[in-house]
């Protein structure tokens, strides 16, 4: 498992992404809803390591306002290899500088993330699942275009670490 420093979506997208992934389950694709004995929540992750320390990370982000209310276009579907399903956000400026802004934070702090988050290398998304059988990708992916695109604003933060029971919000 990892933690991850996450960006939580406003109702209405949070909502239409938990509908997506009842779609994905009634398809026989184990959804993030499935996972993690339904405490994932959805959202975009800015920073994922093996383990956040919740206080280092809020130390570390003292003055930034890590759930800064972003305007987010989620536009296409993806899959990372290892059968991964994403809903992927349409780069920004204001997306990009705000990752790099809370990156640079994070690392003058000490704190080890992975490097395919660290800016210029990460892609911003939205994990459908995990395990996607590559017999039912193609349906996956249909039942991700037909809900898109979607708009989300940035409601929240926090820091999540399911494996260790932590759920840390975050200003």
């Amino acid at each position: 498992m990892v933690a991850a420093l996450e960006l939580y979506l406003d109702t209405d997208a949070t909502r239409r992404i938990r509908v997506l992934w009842d779609a994905l389950e009634a398809e026989g694709v184990q959804s993030m809803r499935s996972l993690l004995a339904q405490r994932h929540r959805p959202h975009v992750s800015l920073a994922v390591a093996p383990r956040l320390d919740p206080q280092q990370v809020a130390g570390a982000l003292t003055g930034t306002v890590v759930a800064a209310p972003l305007e987010l276009e989620f536009q296409y579907a993806g899959q990372f290899v290892g059968r991964v399903l994403w809903l992927g956000v349409t780069p920004t400026a204001d997306l990009l500088a705000h990752h790099r802004r809370v990156h640079d934070r994070l690392a003058a702090a000490g704190i080890a993330l992975a490097d395919q988050y660290r800016p210029g290398r990460w892609v911003p998304h939205c994990t459908l699942s995990m395990r996607v059988p590559n017999v039912l990708m193609a349906a996956a992916v249909r039942r991700c275009l037909e809900m898109l695109p979607l708009s989300a604003t940035v409601v929240g933060a926090g820091v999540a670490d399911h494996a260790r029971g932590i759920a840390h919000p975050l200003p």
